[in-house]
């Protein structure tokens, strides 16, 4: 049965070192999707790991807000914008429990729905529906089940059920990649990398709208 990843994994994972997730850049999905015109208004980087995506979108003259659940996380996100000198916002969050009116027009969350257990998914739609003002979209990158590779991996029916609720339409769901490090030399040898370079694995790339 998938669980959730527990918290201390990931935070854990930033006191330690650097997980294979943090890249020092953003996701080119996601700067993509920014420069085809589907980010917009006010930002939430959900999972925001150590900033890229918050960072790069505030260096861009976006409202964006970063939250992770992990502290550690934040507290590197916090440097990393400080050392670039951009006055990105983040904060201790819990992704499932988001609270408050909504106040998100685009959500982006790069490899966090896919480290979510089936009931943690369903709690995890319902707080973005509260976060986010009717018309909002939410982008998803995830990793997918269809080859091997590091971190949990999810089938594109995952995204479908999760967004086949009320108050959602999923407008789009596509192959995409997603850029890590491989330390794993299973992993790096089936990618055909060398330990410890970047390598380009399959995802999906989701855009739902909150009705």
């Amino acid at each position: 049965m998938e669980h959730t990843v527990p918290q201390s994994t990931f935070d854990t994972a930033y006191a330690d070192g650097s997980p294979p997730w943090v890249t020092d850049a953003p996701q080119p999905a996601i700067v993509a999707l920014e420069r085809g015109g589907w980010i917009r208004g006010a930002v939430l980087d959900a999972g925001c790991g150590t900033g890229e995506h918050t960072i790069h979108l505030a260096g861009l003259g976006y409202d964006v807000l970063g939250v992770d659940f992990a502290p550690h996380a934040v507290e590197r996100a916090r440097a990393n914008a400080a050392a670039r000198g951009i006055a990105a916002r983040f904060e201790v969050a819990d992704a499932l429990d988001l609270g408050g009116a909504p106040r998100f027009d685009t959500v982006v969350d790069s490899a966090l729905f896919h480290v979510f257990g089936p009931e943690d998914r369903a709690r995890y739609v319902r707080s973005l529906h509260a976060a986010c003002r009717p018309g909002a979209l939410v982008h998803v990158l995830a990793l997918s089940n269809a080859e091997p590779g590091t971190g949990p991996r999810i089938s594109d029916s995952v995204i479908r059920d999760a967004f086949a609720v009320d108050g959602w339409e999923l407008d789009d769901l596509r192959p995409s990649r997603y850029r890590a490090v491989v330390f794993d030399p299973e992993d790096a040898a089936y990618l055909r990398v060398e330990v410890g370079a970047h390598a380009d694995m399959l995802a999906w790339l989701a855009r739902a709208r909150r009705l």
